[in-house]
């Protein structure tokens, strides 16, 4: 499996043949053969945003398909592109989805141009949030006497775009949105909360810091974020026919919140690896796993036998 990260190169041991784009290295690297999958059903390109979240669904759902004899590459791309590139046909397809809200101008944008599958995690919400020893309860709190900045996330993100709406909405929000990236913010926020300072961050649940530190969602009384969202499945028109096998795969993707949080917490604090995080996982969910992987039989499949 290929995985492209902003930043950093994470090299699988399944690896072979990757251009290094995302680091700015034209040059390719060779992995172990023997743990490669054979491509005998083909390859499927997974396009993705560079969140925490979305670096935990990919990399599984990425080695489930391999196990299902698929070659996968993983491309991480900013978020307009992400819905771009399906609706193109440029990629197959991505899970990281987040609906109605968040992602709601991309859905708008590109909706009728892609297939939606529904959900592989419910109950996910965007916000801001701040450490529990602070003691400000609301978003109406925020202002240049607790704060010098809020710190977020990718220009683009939807948690960014309803960040700089609750900015115009929030009369008394008079500091800026400072934009970056995941890491860079729980990074800032980490070193706040170790310093006992005050800061305030664009956040969304699941994320590994909601189980690393002590915070919490600030209430929203004029309602600028979903409290309840979903994350989505989303694949490129044609995909059942040409990959019948990868669309089952894809549509049976499901699962919680904690899952999810398993993945990222063994990335971020027991420093594994995203595709050594990912196996971990499914070794440890693999009834799961398998219903993810039960799918019928294609004509293609009659056909060979």
């Amino acid at each position: 499996m290929h995985l492209f990260k902003k930043g950093k190169c994470f090299l699988p041991l399944s690896l072979s043949a990757l251009v290094l784009a995302a680091c700015g290295d034209d040059s390719g690297a060779a992995g172990d053969e023997s743990n490669e999958s054979n491509g005998e059903n083909g390859e499927i390109e997974l396009t993705y945003v560079a969140w925490e979240s979305e670096v935990a669904s990919n990399n599984v759902i990425g080695l489930v398909l391999e196990e299902a004899g698929y070659d996968v590459n993983l491309n991480q791309v900013e978020q307009a592109v992400m819905w771009q590139s399906v609706a193109q046909g440029d990629a197959d397809g991505h899970v990281a989805g987040w609906l109605p809200s968040d992602m709601a101008t991309d859905y708008e944008r590109y909706g009728d141009e892609v297939v939606d599958l529904g959900p592989n995690l419910e109950g996910n919400r965007t916000g801001l949030a701040v450490p529990d020893y602070m003691d400000v309860t609301s978003i109406e709190d925020i202002h240049s006497d607790n704060f010098d900045e809020i710190v977020g996330i990718d220009a683009g993100a939807g948690v960014v775009d309803s960040t700089e709406q609750a900015i115009e909405t929030y009369d008394n929000i008079d500091i800026p949105l400072q934009t970056s990236s995941d890491a860079a913010m729980t990074a800032e926020l980490g070193q706040a909360i170790e310093d006992e300072e005050p800061v305030v961050v664009t956040a969304w649940e699941p994320h590994w810091k909601f189980n690393t530190y002590d915070i919490r969602f600030l209430e929203d009384p004029e309602g600028i974020y979903e409290e309840e969202e979903e994350i989505r499945t989303v694949v490129r028109e044609g995909l059942e026919e040409d990959e019948p096998e990868a669309y089952q795969i894809l549509d049976n993707f499901y699962w919680e919140a904690d899952d999810m949080n398993e993945v990222m917490l063994d990335i971020s604090e027991n420093e594994m690896e995203p595709e050594e995080a990912a196996q971990n996982w499914i070794d440890n969910n693999r009834d799961m796993v398998d219903e993810w992987l039960d799918i019928e039989e294609t004509d293609e499949d009659s056909d060979s036998e």
